[in-house]
């Protein structure tokens, strides 16, 4: 949401406690009135314009934040927490897998057959189901590939997403 809408949200709310406040106010005023038999120094008569004083100020303090935000918050230019597009994908050609794939182990091309045939690219956690390796073992098989230059790993949330370079 827009921070110009959450600060006229915040007054729309305020408006609400307002009308709220001024008829709890009101009420008090006449229950005061009918009651207290001392006039103005009575101690109820003390304790209303403390508790008026009170409420139109945090009244006031509600509009001065509503405002503050609709008028004054910059807008965030980029969502950090929105979801990048995946790395584009790419075909190879077979003798690009086949140079790749000469001077592996039988772990490692398992591993680099299932990211080329999903046409570069391919999350850590699906390897692991597809080669049936477990994670400790595919994290080093992937360590070797990526110290031959062969993949590289990017963070996506909890797991990361195997490129062919």
């Amino acid at each position: 949401m827009k921070n110009k809408h959450v600060g006229l949200l915040v007054m729309g709310i305020t408006l609400l406690f307002l009308l709220i406040v001024f008829s709890f106010n009101n009420a008090l005023d006449t229950i005061v009135a009918t009651s207290c038999e001392h006039g103005i120094s009575c101690p109820m008569q003390i304790t209303l314009d403390t508790q008026r004083r009170i409420s139109y100020g945090l009244i006031g303090l509600l509009v001065i934040v509503g405002a503050f935000i609709a008028f004054f918050m910059k807008e965030d230019k980029e969502n950090k927490n929105a979801v990048r597009p995946e790395e584009p994908k790419r075909d190879f050609s077979l003798e690009e897998v086949n140079l790749k794939l000469e001077n592996l182990d039988e772990d490692e091309k398992a591993v680099v057959n299932v990211v080329v045939r999903e046409n570069g690219s391919a999350y850590q956690s699906d390897l692991i189901k597809e080669v049936k390796m477990s994670k400790v073992k595919m994290t080093r098989v992937l360590d070797k590939l990526e110290g031959k230059g062969l993949i590289e790993r990017k963070r996506r949330g909890m797991t990361n997403i195997v490129i062919m370079k």
